[in-house]
């Protein structure tokens, strides 16, 4: 697996806690306590949602009622799917870093402590 493989639309850190967040939270978040969970800006957090509901990954709805209006957020079946691939080609690159580092390590050798001459 070549980190080439992976879903660049994930490959933010932004991106990458606003769809860890929500795949947690299968009932939303409102547009607030995402934004507090990710510890991004207004600006920031608007600007990932557009990239990723553009690309199908999240959905927001707009609910009125008593008091002010809120905007839920949740990650859509597709988005699940393709940020769990995502995380699943990860992991992989992760596995295959640490086997090769593995088969590269030489192996420990006692060094002998060092005296210091008076």
């Amino acid at each position: 697996m070549t980190a080439a493989k992976l879903d660049r639309v994930f490959h933010e850190r932004g991106r990458l806690a606003i769809c860890s967040t929500l795949i947690a939270r299968s009932e939303g978040l409102s547009f607030t306590r995402l934004q507090e969970a990710c510890d991004l800006t207004d600006g920031n957090l608007n600007r990932h949602l557009y990239a990723l509901s553009e690309e199908g990954i999240v959905k927001m709805e707009r609910r009125t009622g008593n008091g002010r209006p809120q905007t839920i957020l949740r990650i859509t079946d597709a988005g699940r799917r393709r940020f769990l691939a995502y995380i699943d080609a990860l992991e992989e690159i992760v596995r295959d870093v640490h086997r090769s580092a593995k088969r590269t390590e030489s192996p420990v050798r006692a060094v002998p402590a060092r005296t210091v001459s008076q």
